[in-house]
C-alpha cells in the first residue's frame, strides 16, 4: 500500500474533522493554468523526479496524496501549486536536488488543518462544491481558516471515477478562535 502523509486526528465534527499533520518535504512545482490541467502538466515533472531524475539518480518512494493547491479564494486565479509528499522521515538536507529547474523541494511544519473526504473524480465542479460546504461547516464552529484549499487526491487517475478517494484541506488557525 502506498504509503500517506502522517497527520493526527484532533477532533472529528459531523461533517469534517480536524487534524495535526506532522512536518514533512513537499516537492512542488508551481503551474499557471486552469485546475483541470494544472496536475497533469506538473504531475510528470513530479513523477520524473521521484524516478531517479534528480541529481542522485536516486528512486524515492510514491506517496499520496498528491495535492493540488491554490493559495488564494480567488477563483479566478489560475495559479496552483502541485505537489507530491516524500516519504516519511525524508528531510530537506537529505532529499536529492532535482533536475527540473521547476521543482522546488520545501518543508512544511507540524499544521493544524480541517479535512473533509469524499468519493469521485476531483473535478474542479466537484471540489469547488466539496470546499465551500467545508468551508460553511467550519464556519459554524468558530475555526478560522487559510486561503489556502488543497485538494488531495489519493488514486490514480485510471481508477474508475466513482471508487476515487479525495479530501479537500484547509489550513486552520486554532488561535484565532
Amino acid at each position: 500500500m502506498t504509503e500517506r502523509q502522517e497527520f493526527k486526528v484532533l477532533r472529528t465534527y459531523e461533517d469534517f474533522e480536524l487534524r495535526e499533520y506532522l512536518p514533512c518535504v513537499i516537492a512542488e512545482v508551481k503551474v499557471s493554468a486552469q485546475y483541470s490541467n494544472a496536475t497533469s502538466s506538473a504531475f510528470s515533472s513530479l513523477f520524473n523526479y521521484i524516478s531517479k531524475g534528480n541529481m542522485a539518480s536516486q528512486k524515492i518512494a510514491m506517496t499520496a496524496p498528491v495535492i493540488t493547491a491554490q493559495k488564494t479564494d480567488k477563483s479566478e486565479s489560475a495559479t496552483w501549486f502541485v505537489s507530491f509528499v516524500m516519504p516519511s522521515g525524508s528531510t530537506f538536507g537529505h532529499l536529492p536536488d532535482p533536475h527540473d529547474p521547476q521543482i522546488k523541494l520545501r518543508e512544511l511544519p507540524t499544521e493544524t488543518c480541517v479535512a473533509k473526504s469524499f468519493r469521485g473524480r476531483a473535478t474542479d465542479e466537484l471540489s469547488r462544491k466539496i470546499t465551500d460546504a467545508l468551508r460553511t461547516s467550519v464556519s459554524k464552529v468558530n475555526i478560522a481558516l487559510s486561503d489556502e484549499t488543497r485538494i488531495c487526491r489519493f488514486d490514480p487517475p485510471f481508477k474508475p471515477g466513482f471508487l476515487q478517494y479525495n479530501e479537500i484541506v484547509i489550513p486552520a488557525f486554532l488561535d484565532a478562535v
